[in-house]
């Protein structure tokens, strides 16, 4: 199947690049930029040169394409509803393309404020107060416009080597306060998984998910903080502690929006559905090889 991905580049994309290639796949990779081209060259991908906010670069890849992996988005927390408004139109014009084709389109999304006290399961709807629920709602319009569309759940730790997100930022800010920390008593959860793990869900679902299918890419349901920041602080050799609820924004900055969230998901639908079982290591095994703790 010639493949075209969003994210070409990314952390998790790059990941579904190499899965998709391994498995006898053609992709067409999205690049923005000469070292993006280089990269997606290099991993043995088509470049489509061309963004997010380029809706005729999305256009043309959709077209020529026999399936499309959507993993790009722009972590502009600073300006968050805006990067939800790029995501938007951007599914919109890929799906535009693909409508009455039948084609996949497999959009990631969050997993974030599915079902607050229980794990959520593939069949709880986004919270419509969740900004991300825009673009699910979006790609989820075209199931009935003939589009195999799929939505990708993923947790808010995506984790491995060279992981740049949310546990890095709690990796620096213990280093910047000289505490790794935590929020109130530490008890609240994220559910976690491995890149590579991650990107053979993708594989999975642009094969096999039918129309309006949500998964959950989720390896690890529930993960507490607390565990996490004390694996940090082993491994930064830093005290350990916990932040009043009041404080956590000025401690963490934009992440303590997130870090406060208790992300609990089952997966057992998604397992069952498409035979999908984590062979990766867990989070706090991999922050205990160290991949977080390098200068």
């Amino acid at each position: 199947m010639r493949v075209f991905v969003t994210g070409a580049t990314g952390f998790v994309g790059s990941a579904v690049v190499r899965e998709l290639l391994d498995a006898g796949h053609r992709v067409v990779g999205l690049a923005r930029s000469d070292t993006g081209v280089a990269a997606v060259a290099a991993a043995g991908a088509e470049v489509l040169r061309g963004a997010l906010d380029d809706p005729d670069s999305l256009r043309r890849g959709a077209a020529d394409a026999e399936g499309v992996i959507h993993t790009a988005f722009n972590h502009d927390f600073a300006n968050y509803l805006g990067a939800i408004e790029t995501d938007r139109q951007a599914i919109e014009a890929m799906g535009e393309v693909l409508a009455g084709s039948d084609r996949p389109l497999v959009v990631s999304s969050g997993a974030a404020a599915l079902a607050p006290g229980r794990p959520a399961t593939e069949d709880d709807p986004t919270d419509p107060a969740w900004p991300r629920s825009v673009s699910d709602e979006a790609a989820l319009s075209f199931a009935e416009r003939g589009v195999r569309v799929s939505i990708m759940r993923l947790p808010p730790s995506v984790h491995g080597e060279g992981d740049r997100g949310f546990v890095h930022t709690l990796v620096e800010t213990a280093r910047a306060k000289g505490v790794s920390a935590y929020p109130g008593d530490g008890t609240n959860r994220w559910a976690a998984t491995h890149r590579l793990d991650a990107a053979h869900l993708f594989r999975l679902a642009l094969e096999q998910a039918p129309a309006a299918t949500r998964l959950h890419a989720i390896a690890e349901e529930a993960v507490p903080i607390r565990d996490i920041a004390e694996a940090i602080g082993r491994y930064l050799a830093l005290p350990v502690v916990s932040v009043p609820r009041e404080q956590v924004d000025d401690h963490f900055g934009w992440l303590g929006r997130f870090l406060a969230i208790d992300v609990w998901c089952s997966t057992a639908l998604t397992r069952q559905r498409f035979g999908w079982q984590p062979v990766q290591p867990g989070l706090i095994a991999d922050i205990e090889k160290g991949h977080y703790s390098a200068d």
